[in-house]
C-alpha cells in the first residue's frame, strides 16, 4: 500500500480540478484493500480513473482510496476466451490485451476512460453495448461482514448505468470475469480504430471533461436539446457546455467544481422549462 499525505488530486480527475486531500492511499493487492477497512471509523472517498467523477471542494479533510495504474493485474486464458481483472486496470489497457489474445468484446470500451472497478459500477458502455454484456461475475468485499464475496452477474442488478454496487456502496468492487469471443486480430482492431475516430469526431477533447454529463432520457437526446435551447458554449466561471457535444461540459479556464455544479443547475433549469423533464446526473460528485 502506497500511502501519500495532502495529495493532490488534480491528476487523478479528468475535469483537472485543483484539489487535496488529507490522505491518498492506493492498494496494490486485496489484502491492501481489506486492510484499508479493517477497524476503519474514519470517512473515506473511493476513486477509480477518476472520468466520471466532479471535484466539489478544493480541500477533502477526507482520505482517498484510489484505483488509478494500481491493484491493476488480469489474466487472460485464451483457450477459454475469458479474463479476470483486478479493479484498477484501465478499460484500455484490456481493450488491448484482449485484442493481442484475439478476444473480441470489448472493443467499443476503446478510448472509453475508465477503471474496470469504475466500469463495472457504472455498467459502462456505448452504442448499445455496456459491460454487463460480458460479466461472468464479480468479486467484492462486504464492508458489513469484511467478507470477500462473489456474485453472478444475474444477482448483480445491472441497469442503463446503474449496478446492485452503485445502489449498495458498502460493497468494494476488487475483480471481475469477463468472457469474450474468439474473432481475428485484424477485425478487432478495425473495430477498435473505428471506434476511437467516431469518438474523436463527436466529442470535445481540446479541453479536459468527464464524458457525458446527464443520463440519456427517455425519448430525447441530451446534445439537441442542448443546442436547441442555445445553450452549446454557455459558461459558468471557467466551466462551460461544449461547443462540439451540447452533452458535455469542458473546463475551459480554470473551472472550479462549483462552476460544474452552477452550470449543471442552470441546464437542469432550462431543460425542465421547456420539456419538463428532469434531466438525471450521469457524473458522481464528490
Amino acid at each position: 500500500m502506497k500511502i501519500y499525505p495532502d495529495f493532490d488530486l488534480t491528476a487523478f480527475n479528468s475535469y483537472r480540478l485543483h484539489a487535496n486531500c488529507k490522505k491518498a492511499y492506493f492498494p496494490e493487492s486485496e489484502e491492501d484493500v481489506i486492510d484499508f477497512f479493517s477497524n476503519r471509523k474514519d470517512p473515506y472517498i473511493l476513486i477509480g480513473s477518476g472520468h466520471n467523477i466532479i471535484l466539489s471542494k478544493t480541500f477533502y479533510d477526507t482520505d482517498f482510496l484510489i484505483f488509478n495504474g494500481n491493484y491493476n493485474r488480469y489474466r487472460i486464458d485464451p483457450d477459454q476466451f475469458t479474463l479476470e481483472a483486478e479493479a484498477g486496470v484501465s478499460m484500455l489497457e484490456l481493450c488491448e490485451a484482449a485484442w493481442q489474445h484475439s478476444c473480441s468484446g470489448l472493443e467499443v470500451f476503446y478510448d472509453i476512460p475508465s477503471s474496470l472497478g469504475g466500469a463495472v459500477v457504472m455498467n459502462a458502455g456505448a452504442s448499445g453495448e455496456e459491460i454487463k454484456d460480458l460479466i461472468v461475475k464479480v468479486r467484492y468485499l462486504d464492508l458489513k461482514n469484511m467478507q470477500v464475496k462473489e456474485v453472478w452477474k444475474e444477482a448483480a442488478g445491472f441497469e442503463y448505468r446503474n449496478s446492485f454496487f452503485q445502489r449498495n456502496t458498502e460493497n468494494i468492487v476488487l475483480k471481475a470475469l469477463l468472457r469474450l469471443v474468439a474473432q481475428d486480430k485484424d477485425v478487432i482492431k478495425e473495430k477498435m480504430d473505428s471506434v476511437k475516430a467516431l469518438r474523436w469526431q463527436k466529442q470535445p477533447r481540446d479541453f479536459p471533461n468527464a464524458g457525458s454529463v446527464f443520463k440519456r432520457p427517455k425519448g430525447h437526446y441530451v446534445g439537441p436539446m442542448m443546442e436547441a435551447l442555445g445553450l452549446k458554449g454557455f459558461a459558468v466561471g471557467g466551466a462551460k457546455v461544449s461547443e462540439k457535444h451540447g452533452g458535455f461540459i469542458v473546463n475551459f479556464n480554470q473551472a472550479t467544481g462549483q462552476d460544474i455544479l452552477d452550470l449543471i443547475a442552470h441546464i437542469k433549469e432550462r431543460v425542465f422549462e421547456a420539456y419538463a423533464i428532469e434531466l438525471e446526473v450521469e457524473q458522481r460528485i464528490l
